[in-house]
């Protein structure tokens, strides 16, 4: 049966095992063959697959069937269940198993000590039961984790890196309690509970790496408060919750409170903080009239506001959107670490298999085999690897912020390692953003004053050069003024269509930067200057030291371009550019083998910034672009381009490195093992070793 997109509705799944973009792939495909289902995007980062379906054909519950079939717990996604105050409940359970693990692993060493130390008969088997009573328990309650994702895994048909994992595990403990009762020399209780220990550093790493990134979207809706002061007709002041807000109402805003809606002062004048839609985080004086937008945080004076939009109909909740739509385009890059694990995960299991064959044949013993098989699973188990890429991403993250770049995924550092073209936009990324009108009609002329009455109703930092040279003494009567992206602004007058904007769009013939047409079809042109950025010059240098080649991607005219790459000393240019030809640009780059880092600031920049193998934008840049982009970087300098990418490429040689590590010390702890020359616990000590090696290279980031 067809789709009917008119009756189309989106559900949002949370899946908590999704872990890679294996799984993203793997839960993608399974719902794509449930009928009634148009397209799922799966947001790594959030555990979140937004799933567009006719609700004639399907529902949620069936969708949560379908991937319970492939192996994957899922339920509807309640904002209000799921939301900020309990975004962090899985670092919290992570982090308290870290704390059972390691005071478990603490007290059964020291039991092991005396072991170790020549206890033997009866004191040796009273240390291993109560070592079994300690290191058990723990080991059931930390290993959880790592027993169900493996449980998943292989209910869907598959392999992950936790299934080993937890075949180690459950071998330790079992070989050890077999031993106990035995009463035999050796148990293993200290080797299973300290290979949970060390993974589980890992795991809470890769948690907190994530969490950085996660969720800006709930952060976002977050900054309107929970409760408004609404204003009723009788003048009375009665607090409500903002759910119950709507479109004509009018509330009261005091100073030091953000925002609850979109709408227009009506009473009163004060500062605000419009950070969140300028990207300007100087405040900025609001009169009545004048139009603010919920989450802006209102500095001095008492307001009375007439309510605009509310609720999902906000331009909160659409950059929110935008967020998470970002945030599902680049979760399905492959990290490193996935790469690997696809690899390596069945390369254990086989040599595990082997040991355990090989042994048993040679020594008709199945103790013998089982335990030779459990060291085997214990020092190839991927805790280098499962340590390696959170590591590096924790310090890379934490270095950038000093620096004051800001990453919102962590696979964004690993495609940027890869870039090989760096493409930026010219106004407000290589220059400072602030055209200042420099050639315009007679202040006198009816060209001026229709230009200055539609600029107001513009962002475009043209627009706003001229509405701030107009000042507020002029004012046409415009009807029916509506801003169209790419091209600029246009109203009627009497029944005739007047344009300020693009001058081929509007109509001019004589080279300009922005022009205006009257009603009675005149054109007259604007020119502007802008200053490059001071550091431009020197950071393109930086680059092309770097391997990269550099092009600007603009939809400013080609005189303007060319003066600016002059400026920067580059060669390659692309003028008058629209938002799709940029798109088409990256596309064609992209089929030709270049990794493209997209720079830039504009709401026509934000297709663009999203497509592209990486992105960055100012912090200064319209939040759509913000939202779009990997990384956003403060300050005027443009030298955070080049820090940044610097960064990434010795993060990737450390991540390479710390592969490198534990390869090395598979290919010499296997061999021993398969001779049977190492015990599980020796094992777990070279495991361990294995670990904070690749711990301690990660570390060198911090100063390299």
């Amino acid at each position: 049966m067809a789709f009917d997109l008119r009756q189309a509705e989106q559900v949002d799944l949370l899946v908590p095992g999704m872990s890679c973009a294996g799984c993203m792939r793997k839960i993608e495909a399974r719902l794509a063959e449930t009928g009634g289902v148009e397209h799922a995007r799966a947001n790594l980062s959030g555990h979140r697959v937004a799933v567009k379906i006719d609700p004639a054909l399907t529902t949620a519950q069936a969708l949560v069937e379908a991937l319970a079939d492939a192996g994957y717990d899922a339920r509807p996604f309640d904002p209000s269940l799921h939301g900020a105050a309990r975004a962090d409940a899985e670092g919290r359970d992570l982090l308290l198993r870290l704390g059972v693990a390691g005071f478990a692993a603490m007290n059964v060493m020291l039991l092991s000590i005396s072991v170790w130390s020549g206890a033997d008969a009866a004191t040796r088997d009273l240390l291993h039961w109560i070592s079994a009573l300690i290191a058990l328990p723990a080991m059931a309650y930390a290993g959880m984790p790592f027993f169900r994702s493996a449980g998943a895994a292989l209910k869907g048909g598959r392999l992950n890196m936790d299934v080993p994992i937890s075949l180690a595990i459950i071998l330790a403990g079992v070989s050890s309690v077999i031993e106990t009762t035995r009463s035999g020399e050796h148990a293993y209780f200290d080797a299973g509970i300290m290979l949970i220990f060390f993974l589980l550093i890992g795991r809470y790493l890769d948690h907190r790496t994530r969490a950085s990134a996660r969720s800006a979207a709930a952060e976002l809706t977050a900054m309107t408060g929970r409760q408004a002061l609404r204003v009723g007709d009788d003048g009375q002041r009665r607090l409500c919750p903002v759910e119950d807000l709507a479109p004509g109402m009018t509330i009261a805003v005091a100073p030091g409170e953000r925002i609850p809606a979109d709408g227009v002062i009506l009473r009163g004048s004060t500062d605000l903080d419009r950070s969140l839609v300028t990207g300007e985080s100087r405040p900025e004086g609001a009169d009545v009239g004048a139009e603010i937008h919920a989450g802006m945080l209102n500095l001095t004076g008492p307001i009375d506001v007439r309510i605009r939009a509310t609720g999902d109909d906000t331009l909160l909740a659409e950059i929110a959107r935008m967020v998470d739509a970002a945030q599902r385009g680049r979760g399905r890059y492959d990290r490193l670490a996935d790469q690997a694990a696809r690899v390596y995960a069945p390369g254990v299991h086989a040599l595990g298999a082997l040991a355990f064959i090989g042994w048993f044949w040679a020594s008709g013993d199945v103790l013998v085999a089982l335990g030779i098989a459990t060291a085997m699973l214990i020092i190839t188990c991927p805790c280098a690897l499962g340590l390696a890429i959170p590591t590096v991403h924790t310090v890379t993250t934490s270095r950038l912020f000093k620096a004051g770049i800001f990453i919102k995924d962590g696979t964004e550092l690993e495609r940027l390692a890869q870039v090989d073209l760096v493409a930026f936009d010219k106004t407000g990324t290589l220059t400072d953003g602030k055209p200042r009108l420099s050639d315009a009609p007679d202040r006198d002329s009816v060209e001026w004053a229709l230009a200055a009455s539609l600029a107001r109703h513009s962002r475009h930092p043209a627009s706003k050069a001229i509405a701030d040279a107009a000042g507020e003494g002029v004012d046409v009567p415009i009807t029916d003024i509506r801003e169209i992206p790419g091209h600029g602004v246009e109203g009627r007058i009497d029944g005739a269509t007047v344009r300020l904007g693009r001058p081929s769009w509007v109509g001019a013939t004589e080279p300009c930067d922005v022009a205006v047409s009257t009603a009675a079809g005149h054109v007259a042109g604007f020119r502007f200057a802008e200053s490059v950025r001071p550091d431009v010059p020197e950071t393109i240098a930086r680059l092309r030291q770097m391997g990269c080649d550099v092009a600007i991607l603009s939809g400013d005219n080609a005189p303007a371009v060319a003066e600016v790459a002059n400026t920067a000393g580059i060669d390659e240019t692309y003028a008058t550019l629209l938002p799709g030809e940029k798109l088409a640009l990256l596309d064609n780059w992209a089929a030709r083998g270049r990794r493209v880092l997209m720079v830039g600031d504009g709401l026509n920049d934000s297709p663009a910034l999203a497509a592209a193998h990486a992105s960055m934008s100012p912090s200064t840049a319209a939040d759509v672009s913000k939202t779009a982009a990997g990384l956003v970087f403060t300050g005027e300098s443009l030298a955070p381009v080049a820090d940044a990418l610097e960064v990434a490429r010795a993060a990737r040689r450390r991540s390479l490195e710390s592969f490198g590590i534990a390869a090395v010390y598979n290919a010499c702890a296997i061999p021993l093992a398969l001779a049977g020359f190492v015990t599980p616990l020796i094992a777990a000590l070279a495991m361990s070793g294995s670990s904070i090696l690749v711990v301690l290279n990660a570390l060198r980031l911090r100063k390299s």
